[in-house]
């Protein structure tokens, strides 16, 4: 799934796959520490869960697209797919700006983001 092209169920998959407090952590971690990756036993020291609740969290993300797998001698090596991750945000923001695009991206995100700071009264 990492090389299918972004679409409405891929980005539910992986929306969905994010949308939980720990799996959310294991892609941070994922994400932190690059194409180098991590072995379940690292992650599940760094993130103090069980090998076997790991275990879960890594199929979803791997189910999604969100991460890769590879063995490396008896060791398995966890990956974050930065090209999925991009994919989704590319996907997510494609229609900025009524889909004209932005010239200045952080101008354009700072208008379409309400503020969540109220004035505080006089």
């Amino acid at each position: 799934m990492p090389d299918a092209p972004m679409n409405e169920n891929a980005a539910v998959l992986a929306l969905a796959a994010l949308a939980q407090n720990m799996r959310l952590r294991v892609f941070r971690a994922l994400v932190g520490a690059g194409p180098q990756g991590l072995t379940p036993g690292t992650l599940s020291a760094l993130l103090g869960v069980p090998a076997s609740t790991l275990s879960f969290h890594l199929k979803e993300l791997l189910h999604a697209g969100l991460a890769t797998q590879e063995r490396d001698g008896r060791h398995l090596i966890y990956r974050p797919a930065l090209a999925q991750m991009n994919a989704l945000l590319a996907y997510l923001t494609a229609h900025c700006c009524q889909g004209a695009g932005c010239d200045e991206p952080a101008a354009c995100a700072a208008a379409s983001i309400p503020s969540t700071t109220t004035p505080r009264p006089r």
